[in-house]
């Protein structure tokens, strides 16, 4: 490639970690490399690491360094990434929370290239208390329906669009019959799962993400079906210590004839996408859910869900028309908060309408429930294109920085011109 290629720092939960937003960073990331327009340097955040040297790939060795950083770095580490780096763009994701620190620095920051932010958030009220952090970046790309409409409100002076969550829908897909019965027998064979419906929970075990309550339910469907028809499979950490101690929850319940399945070992790409191949239904009932990775990999795969109608869970189990599982509206609204977040609704469900939620999937037969995952993959295809998401992201960075500029090419006022009376 002749032309320079445009440089972008990018700060996120390790791209090369399985969380939400490190998957979609990477996806965003590696759309960029393709092209051969970008090179990129990460601070990789949010886990534990052994060391903190720089890392490269070996499939893009050079053109893309990522720095190991705690929580997601600090003020000096980007000042000195922006010096000795000289990127052209700032991309950063998650919910505001994690960020206060950097956009403390957005003077400086944006007196040298554009801060680009992929925006998390799960629900109304309209969050006012944003609306600094909002206007302290050149660009806001949002994951919902629902952020977007959020910025829209909140910041209707900041250049916003809508850019989705996707899927790999050529990897997350619909796998041979003979492969799923294969795997299904070795399943079967460890577990004496024989004959049983499955349901499936990939999620962290976290407070919003209601682990603890959807092992009360799941149990109440059973007295009400029987406990040897059906199994719930969690891949989770049932000890993560931002969550409840989930083995002492199956013990209290009695849940301990296979009855609730634990997969706690850390699955290659290809074997989570046989897992939604293997489940009958997958479930997400969170409180509050950004997007929900995992229901929209689940209807790629053409396996039909059961969630909460909350944040971007809404948008993936219906059209407006059609269903693709069964979305479940709330039963309250909750207005909880913290000094950091003053106020925010939880949609909390009723534990009897979950277990009805159940027992109908369960009820239904086979061709419909096939009808519904065939219907939920052609609305991943259709709404979130893993090809139109790489696109979008490799014009709108390129369209950045050709408007907003760089360094000594960088069109961004650092002041405000105001007439005084």
């Amino acid at each position: 490639m002749s032309e320079k290629r445009i440089k972008v720092l990018t700060i996120s939960d390790h791209p090369l970690s399985p969380s939400g937003v490190g998957t979609q960073t990477k996806y965003i990331i590696e759309a960029l490399l393709k092209s051969d327009k970008f090179d990129v340097v990460s601070l990789g955040g949010a886990i534990k690491h052994p060391d903190h040297k720089p890392q490269i790939t070996e499939q893009w060795g050079e053109r893309w360094k990522i720095f190991p950083v705690d929580g997601y770095g600090t003020q000096d580490i980007v000042r000195s990434i922006i010096r000795n780096e000289r990127p052209d763009i700032l991309y950063f994701m998650t919910d505001p929370r994690f960020y206060g620190w950097l956009w403390e620095i957005e003077a400086e920051i944006r007196s040298l290239i554009p801060m680009v932010y992929y925006h998390v958030w799960d629900n109304y009220p309209l969050p006012k208390y944003n609306q600094r952090f909002y206007e302290s970046n050149d660009f806001i790309a949002t994951i919902s329906k629902v952020t977007s409409d959020i910025v829209q409100n909140v910041a209707p002076d900041v250049r916003e669009q809508y850019v989705p969550h996707a899927v790999d829908s050529n990897f997350f897909k619909p796998l041979p019959k003979e492969q799923i019965e294969e795997f299904r027998t070795q399943f079967d064979e460890q577990y004496n799962s024989k004959g049983k419906f499955l349901f499936f929970w990939n999620n962290r075990n976290a407070r919003r993400k209601q682990s603890g309550s959807l092992i009360y339910w799941f149990k109440n469907f059973l007295d009400q079906v029987g406990h040897d028809k059906a199994s719930l499979i969690m891949h989770t950490d049932p000890k993560d210590g931002y969550g409840q101690d989930l083995n002492a929850i199956v013990r209290n319940l009695g849940l301990v004839d296979g009855q609730i399945l634990f997969s706690t070992n850390k699955v290659q790409m290809e074997n989570l996408a046989m897992f939604y191949n293997l489940a009958d239904c997958t479930i997400n009932i969170s409180d509050a859910e950004g997007f929900g990775l995992a229901t929209l990999e689940s209807l790629s795969c053409g396996t039909p869900i059961i969630v909460n109608m909350t944040g971007g869970l809404q948008e993936q189990v219906t059209d407006g028309e059609a269903w693709f599982g069964i979305g479940l509206e709330p039963d309250s609204k909750a207005i909880i908060g913290s000094q950091e977040v003053p106020y925010i609704y939880e949609d909390r469900l009723n534990g009897k309408k979950v277990s009805s939620a159940l027992r109908d999937m369960y009820m239904a037969d086979q061709e419909y429930r096939d009808a519904l995952g065939r219907a939920g993959r052609e609305h991943v295809i259709k709404n979130y294109s893993f090809e139109v998401f790489e696109k979008t992201w490799v014009d709108l960075m390129q369209r950045i920085y050709e408007e907003e500029g760089s360094w000594e090419t960088r069109k961004h006022l650092n002041y405000r011109l105001l007439e005084v009376a």
